[in-house]
Parts: structure tokens; sequence; C-alpha cells
């Protein structure tokens, strides 16, 4: 398979320089290493794990990095090596030269940040360029940083959403690879809203995962072509 693979790669270098082309050869036997960052609240963890224990997921999940401890026992029940690495704005170098060496040691094909709310340096995020998957709480551009369903809430919105995207230097203004929405009401307070979008969030993510690890994503610009 290998050799083929190869024989097919040297064949195609005529025609993508004829076209001027850039061209990426992906195989569906290559299995993607992941590393799923998660901070304290787990529903987009826990989502990619049961799509993963399902066949759904074809990945490898490699390892989990967290800032907190909340998620180790179930992680480390499914046999997945837990690395608990704590991020203050003081620390933070050392904790991403720790959070650095280890993806490199698991060498992992792919970043999810299934809600790690800490914002990377531009050091780690070039080091990982177009490899780093998003989950932001809000449809974007609406409500960009901290706080979106707080802030939803006072604007009154009718609607809520999530937005899975690849992570840049600008805070949550990567390109987008995935948005959904749910309908609210004035009935919802911030709490109930939150519920609402958990759910919102983690089958954005899911998607958004799936598709890079299925090689149907383009990252054009800032913008990406989904197939």
């Amino acid at each position: 398979m290998k050799e083929k693979a190869e024989q097919l790669e040297a064949d195609f270098q005529e025609i993508k320089a004829q076209f001027q082309m850039e061209a990426t050869f992906k195989f569906v036997d290559q299995i993607k290493k992941v590393a799923i960052f998660v901070s304290k609240e787990p529903h987009c963890l826990l989502e990619l794990l049961w799509e993963w224990q399902s066949g759904d997921l074809m990945a490898d999940i490699s390892l989990v990095v967290s800032n907190h401890e909340t998620s180790r026992e179930f992680v480390e029940l499914l046999g997945i090596p837990y690395y608990y690495i704590p991020v203050s704005k003081d620390i933070r170098k050392q904790a991403e030269e720790q959070q650095i060496k280890v993806l490199q040691e698991h060498d992992v094909d792919v970043i999810v940040l299934a809600r790690y709310m800490q914002i990377l340096t531009p050091n780690f995020v070039e080091t990982f360029k177009n490899k780093i998957i998003n989950i932001h709480h809000s449809f974007l551009p609406a409500f960009i940083g901290a706080k979106p369903y707080e802030r939803a809430y006072h604007r009154g919105v009718k609607l809520i959403g999530a937005t899975s995207h690849y992570v840049t230097n600008d805070l949550d203004e990567g390109p987008i690879i995935e948005q959904d929405i749910s309908r609210v009401d004035h009935r919802d307070n911030v709490e109930a809203m939150k519920k609402i979008g958990q759910s919102v969030e983690r089958n954005v993510l899911a998607r958004a995962v799936k598709w890079h690890l299925e090689d149907r994503i383009i990252v054009y610009g800032n913008k990406t072509i989904v197939f």
C-alpha cells in the first residue's frame, strides 16, 4: 500500500507542475492522532469520547490535556493518558512548553479545544497552524470572547448558537468550519441558555472534528471550503 501511494504521488508531479498546483495526498488508512484540551465543563469532551467509542470518530485519541482535574477519572477509565497542566498568567509560557512537549511526544496531528478556556499564545498557535480546532459558544461573529451567553441574554437574542473554527492569533476569528443555532425566548434565563447551547456546542464540534479527520476541509484565506 505504501509503495502504491508513493507511486501515485510521483505520477501526479507532472500534472501538479503543469497547473502550478498545491497538492497533498491523504489516504483512508492513515488514522490521525488527536489531543483534546478541556477545562471544567466536560460536555464537548464527552461527546467526542462517545463518538470515538461508537466508531463514528475515526481517530486515535492519544491524550487529554486539562488545567483542571475534573475529567481525569472517566478519561483514564478509557485508557487515555490524562495530563494535568495548570495554567495562569504568570506561568503560561512554562505551561505551554510542557504542553508542546507532550504533544510532540505523542506526535499528534490535530488539537481539539473542547471548551478549553485559555487563550493560546502566538508561539503555540504557529507551532500547530491549522491544526487547532476550537468550539466557541456563540454564533460568530456575534459575541466574540468571554461570557457570550450572559451577553446574549442581556441583548435579548432569539437565537443562540455555536461555532467551530480553526484557531488563529485573532481571538475567535479563525476560519469557520461549522455552525448551528437553537431558538430561545424571554422565558430562558442565562442558565437555560447555557443548557440549550451546550447541546449545540457538542454537535457542532463533533461535526467539525469529523470533517477535519476525513480531510474534507480546505482552508482558503480566512474561510474554509468543506466538501
